[in-house]
């Protein structure tokens, strides 16, 4: 299974960064308005609709997401998306998902989880865009955070992971595995501010911060798999399930990383 996980995470990194560092504006937008289609596919499984519902739910998220949100475009000195767009994401992953995450019980009822997914996923596609317009480097080193982040959870918590973390929600977890995760993203902004970034002083709070938001969003992922009986979102990807296991933490994380560096 590491194995798959590994070759399946090349392959998906290679087109990414391709992707990122290859195609024009338009051709980006693009690109996020296709993993968006297979989120909000995704999501909408998870919310038990049916096929036509989905097709629907999916249509209406990624038209919001191409329709022309912000007075000035990409590259113009505007935002993708309006910057409320961002601060209501935030909201969900600063305020709701860590309480619905501490009571357990999951979201309620499907027009609140269909509302969710719609703050959780459209404003994480305008962020791509958004980190991108400034320079490629800067969305992939947010995501840096992410995989580091993920990564080192996980071997961490294998190794050393005594404690759960929420076992009620996701066993695997550990608060070990947390640990591992925040240092090794503190190491990880140390060298990215030894390369000349200008917030120096404060990346490493800022990714710490990202990171923890991260957490949280790959918890609420795992609630809502839950919820809905299920171990994975989908079937797509090879040792990973679909493609919300993937994204699950920079779902959570772009939003508040556009409002960090890109404001």
């Amino acid at each position: 299974m590491l194995k798959t996980r590994a070759l399946t995470a090349t392959v998906l990194l290679a087109g990414f960064v391709a992707a990122l560092f290859l195609l024009p504006d338009s051709g980006w937008i693009a690109f996020c308005a296709v993993v968006l289609g297979i989120a909000v596919w995704e999501w909408g499984a998870l919310a038990a609709l049916g096929t036509a519902s989905r097709l629907v739910y999916a249509a209406l998220l990624v038209l919001l997401f191409l329709s022309p949100l912000a007075v000035e475009r990409p590259g113009a000195g505007g935002f993708y998306a309006p910057l409320w767009l961002y601060y209501a994401s935030g909201v969900v992953w600063i305020f709701l998902a860590p309480l619905w995450i501490w009571r357990g019980r999951g979201v309620g009822g499907r027009a609140v989880l269909l509302g969710v997914g719609a703050l959780a996923l459209v404003p994480a596609c305008a962020a791509m865009v958004d980190l991108r317009s400034g320079h490629p480097g800067l969305l992939l080193g947010v995501l840096g955070t992410a995989w580091i982040s993920d990564s080192a959870a996980y071997f961490v918590g294998r190794r050393f992971g005594r404690r759960k973390l929420a076992p009620s929600i996701s066993p695997g977890k550990t608060w070990e595995g947390v640990g591992g995760a925040l240092v090794a993203v503190a190491l990880y902004a140390l060298a990215w501010a030894g390369v000349g970034e200008p917030r120096a002083a404060w990346l490493v709070p800022i990714l710490l911060g990202l990171a923890v938001v991260g957490i949280i969003g790959d918890l609420f992922e795992s609630l809502i798999k839950r919820q809905a009986g299920v171990k994975d979102s989908g079937t797509l990807l090879p040792g990973h399930g679909g493609i919300l296991d993937r994204i699950d933490a920079p779902v959570a994380m772009l939003p508040l990383a556009v409002l960090a560096f890109v404001r």
